[in-house]
């Protein structure tokens, strides 16, 4: 038995006599070496054990005294305090579920792919490679462009799709979500109006609310934003920025056809209008779609990503590939935000998983392994009166219309006392008009167990008369 294990299991066991009050707060631990004979584990063992329990202030050293529990109460984890049901549903609400949940909660609602299906052999491959390199790339703050290799890879990339291939045309970030906050640093301020998709990405709305901006919702269609109603927001509400997902659309799945492309971008150019294009999903895309940062040769069009999806959302690295004016702009933002880009050990992780000769077969298998879920989601889902809105080309969302007029918000916070995080409709929407919509992960959707508690909390639910058409989206 390896020592990080034994070491786990003594402060497991003093957690579970704190617990259960075996030992009260005050009370004085076993001694180290009567502790290690009861465990049968080394003295050195339990030492190791009791100091991290200190570190985390369970308990505490007393000089020459020996240890004692800790007098102050101790955090509950949110399994003993139960879910939030009282909190409002907006749109933080399914990201503090989700992050805050319990081990054991199931978590449809939440953005990201179960652990297992992450590259777990590349990554670890890419830590000891890591290990093994300079000392400086453990210790130092990182360049303020990051590092060349993955800019240079990203560029390759980029040029691909024909995109400007110059790595000075790219910034590399500390994620995707702070790649948007520094541009809104840039481009916004106080009072501005904001274009988002109706429904849209529910962080959009939650960032933009901490730069005190007015956010305006668009009409969403299957071929992206309705332009006729993009238009009218125009003129009427003169916008400085729209954020979108052109691939894969965050809830929806849909994705931009190129006529909707261009027609956004016409009018765009028109009233001098800035877009951020985020484009987290494109790695899961079977074939590529349009990309307006490409149609637009990044004039007003600006870029972003990460790879939080894909590969880990516990190592943040996101990019910004702009026109180099404002990626200057942006340099000099980002070092007095946060001195640097992301951390020189996340970039060197996420380049090093990338370069990795089983990374693309890890995306083939993910995408196949996907499109699988997706039908089988769907027709689970299609059996117990949830209707798929489309079937996404690629990804893991699927945006559905609930039965009967049942209310999402109600249904998730009925599934939350069965520890079933769902994300309901209006946390996507400006206009409040999705109440009978639900969007689905569907790699978090494995246990019968979701399933079940969507069946019995909605038969429980009162119904009302439903419609044939919410807020522009046509029940499909």
């Amino acid at each position: 038995m390896q020592h990080g294990t034994r070491t786990t299991q003594v402060m497991q066991a003093i957690r579970r006599k704190i617990s259960s009050h075996a030992l009260e707060a005050g009370e004085k631990l076993p001694s180290i070496r009567a502790f290690a004979a009861t465990m049968r584990v080394s003295p050195s063992t339990v030492v190791d054990a009791y100091d991290r329990l200190a570190a985390e202030g369970v308990i505490h050293a007393r000089r020459g005294s020996g240890f004692f529990v800790a007098k102050v109460a101790q955090p509950l984890a949110l399994a003993q305090t139960g879910p939030r049901l009282d909190r409002a549903i907006d749109p933080f609400w399914v990201s503090r579920q989700s992050l805050d949940a319990s081990p054991n909660a199931l978590k449809p609602g939440c953005g990201w792919l179960p652990a297992d299906w992450m590259p777990h052999g590349a990554m670890r491959r890419a830590i000891r490679s890591i290990g093994r390199g300079d000392d400086a790339l453990l210790t130092d703050y990182g360049s303020t462009r990051g590092p060349l290799d993955l800019r240079r890879l990203l560029a390759r990339q980029f040029a691909d799709e024909g995109l400007s291939g110059d790595p000075d045309h790219i910034l590399l970030t500390p994620s995707g979500t702070q790649a948007i906050d520094l541009i809104c640093r840039f481009v916004l301020r106080p009072d501005d109006t904001v274009l988002v998709d109706d429904p849209c990405y529910f962080n959009f709305q939650a960032l933009l609310r901490a730069h005190q901006v007015k956010v305006v919702g668009v009409s969403f269609t299957a071929d992206g934003a309705d332009t006729d109603a993009f238009e009218q927001a125009l003129v009427e509400h003169k916008p400085r920025l729209y954020i979108t997902n052109s691939a894969l659309h965050n809830p929806t799945g849909a994705t931009i056809s190129p006529q909707t492309a261009h027609g956004v971008l016409k009018l765009a150019s028109a009233h001098d209008l800035i877009i951020i294009e985020d484009d987290i999903f494109a790695g899961f895309e079977p074939e590529p779609s349009p990309r307006m940062a490409a149609l637009d040769g990044l004039d007003r069009v600006i870029r972003i990503g990460s790879y939080s999806k894909t590969l880990s959302a516990s190592v943040r690295c996101g990019y910004i590939a702009a026109r180099p004016d404002w990626i200057e702009a942006l340099i000099d933002l980002q070092v007095a935000t946060s001195f640097g880009g992301p951390s020189p050990v996340a970039a060197a992780l996420v380049y090093a998983t990338l370069c990795d000769g089983t990374y693309r077969k890890h995306m083939e298998d993910l995408r196949g392994r996907l499109a699988r879920s997706r039908r089988e989601v769907a027709a689970r889902l299609t059996s117990i009166g949830i209707a798929p809105w489309l079937m996404p080309r690629g990804g893991f969302y699927l945006w559905c219309h609930l039965p009967h007029g049942v209310d999402s918000a109600e249904l998730a916070r009925t599934a939350l006392v069965d520890d079933v995080v769902l994300a309901p409709g209006n946390v996507f929407s400006v206009s409040q008009t999705m109440t009978h919509f639900m969007r689905f992960n569907v790699s978090q959707m494995r246990s019968p167990k979701v399933f079940d508690v969507l069946e019995r909390a909605m038969r429980a639910m009162p119904k009302e008369p439903s419609s044939d058409k919410v807020h522009g989206i046509p029940v499909m």
